[in-house]
C-alpha cells in the first residue's frame, strides 16, 4: 500500500506553479502527497491561496505575513487576515516569524508583526507556521512569553538541538524540509533523529530547498518522498512508518483528514508485526507512552475490547511479510497468557519467529511459574527491568504487587531456562543508574538495552 503523506508547507500560490499547477498536484496525489497546506506570506499569496485551497478538494491554507514583509503589516492588512482566518479551508496562521539574515523589514517590525499575528492565533485558535532564521533568541522569548496557549510548528527547521527541545517544551512540532537530504547537514539529521515521533512532521517549502537527488529543480510536493526516505534512515525506520507518524501529526495540529479512532490489535514498525492484545497493565510506569497518547508510530492502539485469539490470528494476515511476531501493546500481554500461548502456537505452526515483550509480571500475575509454558513457542523475550533496586523500582514503576521487583529478577532468571534469547531493557530516566543496571545484567547473564525516554516503538 502506498504510504499517505502531508506536505504541511509549500507555496503553490507562488508564480513558479502558474504555468502547471494542476498538474504538479495532480503529481503529488499520485505518489501518496493526500493534502498539501499551500502557506501565504504576502498579501497577493494569501489571495492566491484562498482561491488555489477553494479550486482543489485536497490542498488547505495558512495565511499570514512573512518576517520579508512584515512593514507591509498595517491595520487595513491586519483586517483583511483576520477575514482570511475565517475561511473555511484556512488552517493555521503563517508563515510568520523572525529572519535576521535578510533584514528585508527592521527587526523592531518583524517583532510587532510576529506578536500581532500570534495574538490572531491565540483569537482563531489556529495553530501558528513559524520561520525561524538566525533569529534563535528572539524567536523563543516571543514565542515563550506570546504564545501561550498557542500550539504551531517551527518550519523548516534549521537551528540546533536547544532551540528543537526548547520549542518542543512549548508544545511545538518540528517540522523537516529537503535540507536533510543534503550532504553536509549531519548536525540536521542528528536533530531529526533525536525528535519524538509526536513532535515530527515533513515538508517540502516548494518551490524552494529541492532534496537530493532533486537539487537543481524547482522543487514540489511529489518530491516529499525524497525527504521521508532520509529522515526515515536518521531515526532507523521505514518511509511508511515516517508517513503514518507525521500524517497523524498534521491531521491533528491542523484538523485535517480523519485520525484512526478504532484501536488496532496488530500493528507494522519496519518489518515486524506487533500484537496489542490488552491494554491492561501491573506497573503504572510514569514515562509509560499509554498515559499521555493512544498512538505508537501512528497506530491508535487504544482497545475497545481484548481481542479472542481466533481475532489476533485473523488479524495477522501474511505472516511471510514479517520478520518476527511481537506481543507488545500499551499493556502487559502476560495477564492473558492463554491468548498468547494459543496465538504463539499458531505462529510457530507456520514457521514464524515470536518474541514476547513484557514487565516480568507473568509469574504474579498468573500465579504459578509460566515459563515452561513458554517452552518451544517463544523465540525471544524482552523483559523492562526499569530499575536497579527494589526502591526505584517501586517509586518508578509504581507495580501493582509487593516484592515486584525481585520477582522480575526471578523471572528473568527462570526465562533463561527456557527461551533461547532472553532481553532486559531499562529507560534512560534520571532516576535509574545505568551503569548499576549493566552491572545487574552482566551478573545475569542476559543483554541489557537502554531505551531512550520518549523513543516508543
Amino acid at each position: 500500500m502506498q504510504p499517505r503523506l502531508i506536505d504541511t508547507h509549500c507555496h503553490l500560490e507562488m508564480t513558479a506553479f502558474d504555468s502547471d499547477r494542476n498538474t504538479v498536484i495532480s503529481r503529488a496525489t499520485d505518489v501518496g502527497v493526500e493534502y498539501m497546506i499551500t502557506i501565504g506570506s504576502d498579501r497577493e499569496g494569501n489571495i492566491k491561496g484562498l482561491r488555489i485551497s477553494s479550486d482543489y478538494p485536497n490542498v488547505y491554507l495558512s495565511v499570514g505575513i512573512h518576517p520579508h514583509d512584515a512593514k507591509t503589516l498595517d491595520q487595513e492588512l491586519f483586517s483583511e487576515l483576520q477575514s482570511w482566518a475565517k475561511q473555511p479551508k484556512t488552517v493555521a496562521i503563517g508563515e510568520i516569524g523572525l529572519d535576521y539574515h535578510y533584514m528585508h523589514s527592521p527587526k523592531e517590525v518583524q517583532i510587532s508583526a510576529f506578536k500581532k499575528q500570534l495574538a490572531l492565533a491565540k483569537d482563531t485558535g489556529l495553530p501558528v507556521v513559524v520561520h525561524s532564521r538566525e533569529a534563535k533568541k528572539d524567536t523563543l522569548q516571543i514565542l515563550r512569553e506570546e504564545a501561550a496557549g498557542i500550539s504551531g510548528v517551527l518550519h523548516c527547521f534549521s537551528g540546533d538541538m536547544d532551540m528543537a527541545k526548547q520549542a518542543m517544551d512549548m508544545g511545538f512540532y518540528i517540522s523537516i524540509a529537503g535540507p536533510v537530504t543534503f550532504k553536509n547537514a549531519n548536525k540536521l539529521r542528528e536533530v531529526v533523529s533525536f525528535i519524538p515521533d509526536e513532535r515530527l512532521l515533513i515538508e517540502t517549502d516548494a518551490p524552494y530547498l529541492s532534496p537530493v537527488p532533486m537539487r537543481g529543480k524547482r522543487n514540489e510536493p511529489s518530491f516529499l518522498k525524497y525527504t521521508a526516505q532520509v529522515i526515515a534512515e536518521s531515526r532507523g525506520v521505514t518511509v511508511t512508518d515516517i508517513s503514518r507518524i507525521t500524517t497523524l501529526n498534521a491531521m491533528s495540529l491542523f484538523k485535517i483528514g480523519d485520525i484512526p479512532r478504532e484501536g488496532r490489535i496488530s500493528y507494522k514498525i519496519r518489518d515486524s508485526l506487533y500484537l496489542n492484545i490488552t491494554n491492561r497493565c501491573t506497573n503504572k510506569c510514569g514515562f509509560c507512552v499509554r498515559f499521555h497518547t493512544s498512538f505508537v508510530k501512528g497506530h491508535n492502539l487504544r482497545l475497545e475490547q481484548e481481542p479472542s485469539a481466533a481475532e489476533v490470528i485473523m488479524s495477522i494476515g501474511d505472516l511471510t511479510a514479517y520478520k518476527e511476531i511481537v506481543f507488545c501493546g500499551i499493556g502487559e500481554p502476560l495477564m492473558r497468557l492463554d491468548v498468547v500461548k494459543e496465538v504463539s502456537a499458531w505462529v510457530k505452526q507456520k514457521g514464524g519467529k515470536v518474541r514476547i515483550n513484557t514487565n516480568g509480571h507473568g509469574n504474579l500475575i498468573n500465579k504459578r511459574n509460566i515459563l515452561p509454558e513458554l517452552d518451544g513457542l517463544v523465540d525471544s523475550i524482552s523483559i523492562s527491568l526499569d530499575a536497579d533496586d527494589e526502591k526505584k523500582y517501586e517509586a518508578v514503576c509504581k507495580p501493582s504487587f509487593k516484592n515486584a521487583f525481585q520477582a522480575v529478577i526471578s523471572f528473568i532468571k527462570e526465562a533463561k531456562k527456557h527461551i533461547p534469547e532472553v532481553q532486559i531493557t531499562v529507560v534512560a530516566v534520571p532516576e535509574i543508574d545505568v551503569e548499576k543496571c549493566k552491572d545487574l545484567a552482566k551478573e545475569l547473564g542476559v543483554e541489557l538495552r537502554v531505551r531512550e525516554f520518549n523513543v516508543v516503538g
